[in-house]
């Protein structure tokens, strides 16, 4: 990997010129600049960019803040956050909080340390002090706070599509997930259900969850110790249906005989269980990258014509919901 040694030898120049040009500081003959600019092209010099943050405070490295790396979920959005950026000639540093407001903590500071110039967070706890007065913007991603930009999918609109899917499928006794209480979108979709529910007069039973993969497989072992006769089940993610959908296997139910389930987020993962999993699609990629454009046009101080972007949902049907039978 070449130096900005091996660039200032190249280009038959000083390293505090090559630093010059690279930082566009004082003054640099054309001549002498293109010099430096095509031995840094010649040798594929990638220039430190934490270093160059400490010395110009400034750098051209976001944030990104997600709460849990084991949920495929967040990749997905992670994936659409880098191709923007990348294309923007910015670059990530990513952080896993593994849902723990302590550690969620120490990453701000390290990406304060780094001199980040935006953060995009997926937080579980976004209306939580650590986000107050700092120096860069911040857009939350999956999330909606009350103080700052975000991009989410329409929460409120999933949870009626998924009551309504597993209405009229013929499932009369339903078990609802519900999702973190710190988390707005987990209880907008979950709000969306329980209203669908209600509206339709049908019997159903709420369980507390997380997003977590180990809360999944705890929910999924109680779940038809508590509730051994219901027919459906609304989870609050594709990681809870997932552990739903094995453990009711395990117990020897019949998929979507016996049990309809349908999950949330069409994960990769989905369509490759079996049964392949019913379940809400939020557009995780194109939300990561219109959180992306979002932050960047809050650096830029351009103009927000939407300070909170809400993209549509969908129904996925795959084998964990019966088909809907037709009238003659």
């Amino acid at each position: 990997m070449a130096t900005i040694r091996d660039v200032a030898k190249e280009a038959g120049v000083s390293v505090a010129t090559v630093s010059r040009v690279l930082n566009d500081k004082g003054y640099i003959h054309e001549d002498t600049r293109k010099l430096v600019n095509e031995a840094i092209q010649k040798l594929n010099y990638k220039p430190n960019e934490v270093a160059r943050s400490l010395y110009k405070k400034k750098s051209r490295l976001i944030g990104l803040l997600l709460p849990d790396i084991r949920n495929p979920f967040f990749p997905e959005l992670a994936r659409g956050v880098e191709d923007e950026m990348q294309e923007q000639g910015l670059h990530l540093i990513i952080g896993n909080a593994d849902e723990k407001p302590e550690k969620e903590v120490e990453y701000i500071q390290t990406f304060k340390q780094n001199n980040v110039i935006g953060i995009i967070s997926a937080t579980n706890h976004a209306d939580t002090t650590p986000y107050e007065n700092l120096s860069f913007p911040v857009v939350f991603l999956d999330r909606t706070t009350n103080s700052h930009p975000s991009v989410y999918a329409d929460g409120l609109d999933g949870g009626r599509k998924a009551a309504q899917e597993i209405i009229k499928r013929g499932s009369k006794r339903i078990a609802v997930l519900r999702g973190p209480n710190s988390v707005r979108t987990a209880q907008d979709r979950f709000k969306g259900a329980i209203e669908e529910l209600c509206h339709a007069n049908m019997d159903f039973h709420v369980i507390s969850s997380s997003f977590s993969f180990s809360d999944a497989e705890k929910v999924a072992e109680t779940l038809f110790e508590k509730y051994p006769d219901i027919d459906g089940v609304i989870a609050s993610n594709d990681l809870s249906a997932a552990a739903i959908l094995h453990e009711a296997l395990r117990v020897g139910k019949s998929i979507p005989d016996d049990l309809q389930i349908i999950g949330y987020d069409d994960i990769p993962l989905s369509k490759l269980l079996f049964p392949p999993l019913s379940t809400i699609r939020q557009p995780a990629y194109d939300m990561g990258r219109e959180a992306a454009k979002l932050l960047i046009k809050t650096i830029k101080n351009e103009p927000l014509p939407e300070k909170n972007i809400k993209l549509p949902v969908t129904f996925i049907e795959r084998q964990t919901t019966r088909k809907v039978e037709k009238n003659d």
